[in-house]
């Protein structure tokens, strides 16, 4: 699957210390899945978005590269730099929304490599759109964008559409781009996992609404 393979992630090492380039470098690659999602007025600020975390992570990172080596060591050195404003700042506060987005992502793709789908319109996604919605942002969103988002699972892709985008519309069988999904997924979810982890042990997860 050419968007979601074509940039390797580095395997979660034994101690769950992720380091902070090849992160970066890898995930850089990811904004342009939402371009697969349709319906710019709604995706298109989560793609911004997504990438703009991206680039305030690097930026940080790139003041100093050898005490920003792993995204725990960014939490650790923002926490002691920023005192009572962390953890609503910095890298921190860009990787908390990051892996929000990453995750509606992940919760999206898995749930249709899972082949969970309205038995009467199984090539509609909404179903696991909303899922992920409702996993991955909806608490941290207003009433506003809660109608928007929800709203907008009635102008997304069909299935069929939205893996020939993945493919960067070469037709592909199906069950061959669902199984380039799980080899991504089997990357990627544990470094999510991880970050998760992190931010809830370190106590820099907010609930504050957007």
């Amino acid at each position: 699957m050419a968007l979601l393979l074509e940039h390797e992630f580095k395997p979660l090492p034994a101690d769950k210390q992720i380091e902070t380039l090849p992160f970066l470098e890898a995930v850089a690659h990811l904004p342009p899945f939402f371009d697969c999602l349709g319906t710019p007025i709604v995706y298109s600020p989560v793609k911004a978005d997504l990438a703009g975390n991206i680039k305030k992570i690097r930026a940080v990172y790139e003041t100093n590269p050898g005490k920003f080596k792993t995204l725990q060591n960014i939490l650790e050195v923002e926490k002691e730099m920023h005192g009572s404003a962390w953890p609503k700042t910095g890298a921190t506060l860009a990787l908390m929304w990051l892996k929000r987005g990453l995750k509606f992502m992940l919760v999206l793709l898995q749930s249709i490599s899972d082949g969970e789908r309205d038995e009467e319109h199984p090539n509609l996604i909404r179903v696991n759109a909303l899922k992920a919605y409702e996993i991955a942002l909806k608490k941290y969103h207003g009433w506003m964008l809660q109608k928007l988002f929800t709203g907008s699972v009635y102008a997304l892709p069909y299935k069929s559409d939205l893996l020939k985008a993945l493919e960067k519309g070469k037709e592909v069988k199906e069950e061959e781009t669902i199984e380039k999904i799980r080899q991504f997924l089997s990357r990627v979810s544990p470094i999510l996992d991880a970050i998760y982890e992190m931010y809830t042990r370190m106590n820099a997860e907010l609930s504050y609404k957007a």
